[in-house]
């Protein structure tokens, strides 16, 4: 097989071997960023690279679920990558790496346990910033077709008649 190199340099056996790089979340280049297991990748609009990625990791953090894949996060904050939302989104990313440095002493990206980085976001929460980007989260990761299976959504039910003789009563979780 061929190694070809993309149109930002890098050949996918260079991105392969960052990816797998000391436990990297993302893998940050120039203009892109990767998931850790360079299933996916998305090119850099406005937005740096790296606060691409600490939006990524504050994202998951907002709203965890270890059963959905960072491309599914990285989906929900895309928007973010536009001339208009990249300033606010740098200004805030940029509180938070000066929280995060003044309470764990490093960027919030670089805290390694995931307790900590909420205790972080705690303490940001009152931040115009973070509510922005908590509100966007829920129709940003919610309304992607591809994870509702993961909650057991089957998606709407007025086109079926509605939910009553649909068995909504049959999720098991609910108790």
């Amino acid at each position: 097989m061929q190694d070809t190199k993309s149109p930002k340099g890098l050949t996918r056996r260079e991105l392969l071997s960052r990816a797998t790089a000391a436990g990297a979340s993302f893998v940050i280049g120039a203009g892109y960023v990767a998931g850790r297991d360079a299933a996916w990748a998305t090119e850099m609009n406005a937005m740096k690279p790296e606060s691409f990625a600490t939006l990524a990791q504050m994202a998951r953090d907002i709203y965890p679920h270890d059963q959905v894949a960072d491309q599914y996060y990285a989906a929900a904050i895309k928007g973010y990558d536009t001339q208009e939302q990249a300033e606010m989104a740098e200004a805030g990313l940029g509180k938070l790496n000066t929280l995060a440095r003044e309470m764990k002493g490093s960027d919030y990206i670089d805290i390694g346990w995931e307790a900590d980085r909420v205790e972080v976001l705690r303490a940001m929460q009152d931040d115009p910033f973070f509510q922005t980007v908590r509100g966007g989260l829920v129709t940003g990761l919610y309304n992607q077709k591809e994870i509702w299976p993961i909650f057991g959504y089957e998606g709407e039910s007025y086109s079926q008649g509605g939910y009553i003789n649909r068995g909504f009563d049959d999720i098991a979780w609910i108790g």
